[in-house]
């Protein structure tokens, strides 16, 4: 059987921009800023990307709000749907399984991300990003030798125009049709054993049911 998906955004499952805050650079000096709209089918993420105030970097985001905490252990990887009529710029799509703690002055400390850079198809279409192919960061640079990704855990989900230390700026826009987890083959489960287990591991597990579908289990 062909690989499936588990929609996380949009698909089945409505935007809702109340869910998403910006995330900028701002918040450390930038003059950056993001949005996202939302209509049920589709989400648009612009701003402005600024370079100039903090000397060649920038970054503007739209992150989720709260714990996802989201089990894609019997996952492949992430699956963008985009529309038509993005922008040229290069985007990045970040995941966490760690929520930063708060610094004195109420802003998030930094924190690793595991990010995966891409373009828009010109005329829309879907990226798959594999797991294996995301890289850990700290503060944009990349982490050496890092815990693994603790995918049973994710946390946290975010879009970012970033300026690769000044190597763009500007007006950007992405549109987003869905964002989905794709499930492993068939062919790549467990046996009916550990099945069963894992089953009864998730009637006891507390989060919402909606939280504990990506395995596709229930």
């Amino acid at each position: 059987m062909s690989n499936s998906l588990q929609y996380i955004f949009g698909g089945p499952k409505a935007w809702d921009s109340g869910l998403w805050t910006a995330s900028d650079d701002r918040v450390r000096g930038g003059s950056s800023i993001s949005h996202l709209y939302t209509h049920p089918t589709q989400a648009k993420f612009y701003g402005h990307l600024d370079t100039k105030t903090l000397g060649g970097a920038g970054f503007a985001s739209q992150r989720t709000v709260g714990d996802l905490a989201l089990d894609l252990s019997c996952t492949e990887g992430i699956k963008l749907s985009l529309g038509w009529d993005s922008s040229d710029q290069t985007f990045t799509l970040n995941v966490k399984d760690t929520i930063p703690g708060k610094r004195e002055d109420g802003r998030d400390e930094a924190g690793v991300s595991w990010e995966y850079d891409f373009k828009a198809p010109e005329n829309g279409g879907e990226i798959f990003m594999k797991w294996d192919e995301f890289k850990a960061t700290y503060r944009g640079r990349e982490v050496e030798d890092p815990e693994p990704l603790k995918l049973n855990d994710i946390k946290r989900i975010s879009l970012m125009a970033r300026s690769f230390f000044d190597k763009q700026d500007g007006d950007f826009k992405l549109y987003v049709n869905w964002i989905a987890a794709v499930k492993k083959d068939d062919n790549d489960s467990d046996d009916d054993g550990d099945l069963k287990k894992h089953a009864l591991e998730q009637r006891s597990d507390p989060r919402p049911v909606w939280k504990r579908l990506f395995c596709g289990l229930l």
